[in-house]
C-alpha cells in the first residue's frame, strides 16, 4: 500500500490514508480506523525509530541517503521554523479527552507497546521519561518483559529485549558490558555479544512522542519517569 498524510487527527495524533481504499489509519496502532478497511485484521507492523543528531548518525551510518530539501517549494525547512512558537510553550493547539499532569504535556517520552514473555497477546503501552534516560544511559526496565534502554551521548535511545542479561555502560556509545564483564556492541538491530556462544538480544521497536500525545491514545499506559 501507499500512505499519505490525510491532515486529519484522532485524540490530537495524525491519521494516514492509503491511496488504494482512501482508509484513515491510526499511526501509533498501524490500523486502519475509518473506511473499507476498518474493522479488519490488518495491522502494519511496528518498526524501531531514533531520534539523533545528524552528526552522529553519520559517524555510525556513513552510507545513509538523506532526503533533500531542495524539494522545489518555497518552504523554510530549517529545526523549528513550522512550529517553533507551538513547541515553545505547554499550550495544546488541538484538544484531548484528558489531560494527565504526571509531566507537562509536551515532555518527550520514549513510547513502545510491548508483548509480555508470558505470551499474554495484550500489547501493554510503554512510556519512559527522556529526561530520565538523559540520567541513566544504561536503563532496565521489566514491564512484562525485561528491557534495556540504551541511551548515546547525544540521547539518542534504542530499546532492547535484555533477556536474563544486566548490562553496564560500556567503553563508548556502541558498547556494553553485562555483570559478567563481557562486551556487547550496540547497533541498529540488536545488542551483538563479542564472546562466542551467546544470542544476540534483538531491538525492540519504540519511537519518541509528546506525553500528551501518547496518553490520549493510550491512557493505561505505564509511564516511568
Amino acid at each position: 500500500m501507499t500512505f499519505g498524510t490525510s491532515g486529519l487527527l484522532y485524540r490530537s495524533n495524525k491519521l494516514m490514508f492509503d491511496e488504494e481504499t482512501r482508509s484513515l489509519w491510526s499511526t501509533f496502532e498501524g490500523k486502519p480506523v475509518i473506511g473499507r478497511l476498518a474493522g479488519s485484521d490488518l495491522e502494519l507492523r511496528s518498526q524501531a525509530v531514533v531520534t539523533t543528531t545528524w552528526g552522529e548518525w553519520r559517524r555510525e551510518h556513513p552510507d545513509t541517503v538523506v532526503l533533500s530539501l531542495d524539494t522545489g517549494y518555497g518552504r523554510d525547512y530549517s529545526e523549528g521554523a513550522a512550529y517553533r512558537e507551538y513547541f515553545g510553550t505547554d499550550r495544546l493547539m488541538f484538544g484531548v479527552p484528558t489531560i494527565d499532569r504526571r509531566l507537562r504535556n509536551k515532555a518527550e517520552v520514549l513510547v513502545m507497546r510491548v508483548t509480555p514473555s508470558s505470551g499474554e497477546p495484550r500489547r501493554v503501552p510503554v512510556a519512559i521519561s527522556v529526561e530520565l534516560l538523559k540520567k541513566q544511559r544504561v536503563f532496565h526496565a521489566d514491564v512484562g518483559r525485561p528491557l534495556v534502554v540504551v541511551t548515546s551521548r547525544n540521547g539518542a535511545n534504542r530499546v532492547y529485549d535484555a533477556g536474563a542479561f544486566g548490562f553496564k555502560p560500556g567503553t563508548s556509545d556502541d558498547r556494553l558490558v553485562d555483570q559478567s564483564g563481557r562486551i556487547w556492541r550496540v547497533t541498529e538491530n540488536a545488542l551483538e555479544p563479542e564472546t562466542s556462544g551467546l544470542e544476540k538480544r534483538p531491538r525492540v521497536a519504540a519511537q519518541r512522542a509528546f506525553w500528551f500525545g501518547w496518553q490520549a491514545q493510550f491512557p493505561e499506559t505505564l509511564l516511568i519517569k
